[in-house]
């Protein structure tokens, strides 16, 4: 089987996915140490605005793996952008702010991902914050979508903690391109 991963994030406005991005990056040795943040997001507009409009795929390695990353759209409005993206990849990290609730418009595109059978890793950020309480994020990503609490790995893509984990998460987590066809042919239309 290929060692190649293929994913996305699913995450809301202001949830700094293109800082973990970014740290994801960094990490493999894609790109260096930036001394700006969200080296994705390169349209001017999204980098006055601090999101993300357009898809951007970047790809790293890490442990002898191709790791996909496609940087998704946060925002409802680029809805199209979200389409494309998930009907793309095999798997999904599902990024909430420690210190908010699970956003609507993240459900929403969370259920896009579960519609087209993605597989999810979630994943809580900004750990770092005073305000944050990844417990009670954590319970309520287990009652509201069903996720045990055991596979939520706590990040701060700031500081970089445990940015890491969830690298060795996508690899170690989610099955090859091949696995996946042949679990899910609906999603390719095969003999569905």
């Amino acid at each position: 089987m290929s060692k190649i991963r293929n994913f996305c994030i699913i995450a809301h406005i202001d949830h700094w996915k293109s800082t973990l991005a970014d740290r994801m990056l960094e990490i493999t040795w894609t790109i260096r140490k930036l001394d700006h943040s969200q080296m994705l997001d390169r349209m001017d507009i999204e980098q006055e605005r601090g999101i993300t409009i357009k898809l951007t795929p970047a790809r790293m390695q890490r442990k002898g793996y191709d790791l996909n990353l496609i940087d998704t759209p946060g925002h409802v409005d680029f809805q199209y952008e979200v389409s494309r993206s998930l009907a793309a990849v095999e798997w999904a990290i599902l990024l909430i702010d420690a210190s908010q609730w699970i956003q609507a418009q993240t459900l929403s595109t969370l259920y896009q991902a579960i519609d087209q059978w993605l597989d999810i890793i979630p994943v809580l950020n900004k750990i770092d914050l005073p305000a944050a309480n990844p417990e009670r994020v954590s319970t309520e990503i287990e009652n509201v979508i069903g996720i045990p609490r055991e596979e939520i790995i706590c990040v701060s893509g700031k500081t970089w903690e445990n940015v890491d984990k969830v690298l060795d998460a996508i690899i170690e987590r989610f099955s090859s391109p091949e696995e996946f066809k042949a679990k899910n042919p609906k999603k390719f239309n095969i003999n569905a």
